[in-house]
């Protein structure tokens, strides 16, 4: 996992950065490394999953490394970008034809737990859906999105301390109905809020 951060995180300078479509369509690349990519047909439509407003917090027990920490977790906002803005983002536009940019910003809490010894893994299941539908994970997005706290920068994170993460998909553009969904680990029951995109 840490070998991945590390090397998107040297990648996304030159913007070279890979696309992983999978129920918005289109694209061939197979990210085995990356759990989401490939998420299975389970999470892609889960039965009835919680619904909460942006902002409001649920709270769960995710593995970190050596330890369990508990989080609470609350989906803020959605940032959703323009097609202009997306195709200066993906190593090839024409993938990208149709789709747009959007951010999800996590609010994350630790809440009981060790310190952390590594980089979290607690924003790796968050996932963004777009008129029912998941969106193509953006493989190697920039850490340093507005609002948004590189993970790397984490490792250490104690009990009381509150960062920001962000996940980065790609949605049909004008899709009008988003959600974030969030589960504490991978194969869990998740947990959606409906977030208006800014």
């Amino acid at each position: 996992m840490l070998y991945r951060k590390t090397a998107l995180r040297i990648a996304a300078p030159v913007a070279v950065l890979a696309l992983a479509l999978t129920a918005c369509g289109g694209g061939d690349d197979k990210k085995s490394d990356d759990k989401k990519a490939d998420a299975p047909k389970s999470q892609n439509k889960p039965a009835e999953p919680t619904a909460l407003k942006a902002g409001e917090t649920t709270t769960g027990q995710v593995k970190e490394d050596k330890a369990t920490v508990t989080y609470d977790v609350a989906a803020e906002k959605i940032d959703v970008g323009t097609a202009a803005e997306t195709k200066k983002l993906v190593s090839d536009p024409k993938q990208a034809k149709g789709l747009v940019v959007a951010t999800a910003h996590m609010k994350i809490t630790h809440k009981a737990g060790a310190p952390l010894t590594d980089t979290p893994d607690v924003a790796e299941t968050t996932e963004i859906y777009a008129d029912g539908t998941r969106g193509g994970l953006l493989i190697g997005a920039p850490e340093d999105a507005p609002g948004c706290e590189d993970e790397l920068d984490l490792e250490g994170w104690k009990k009381g301390e509150t960062h920001v993460l962000c996940e980065t998909y790609l949605i049909p553009e004008g899709s009008k109905n988003l959600e974030v969904r969030w589960s504490a680990k991978e194969d869990g029951k998740q947990v959606t809020w409906k977030v208006p995109g800014k």
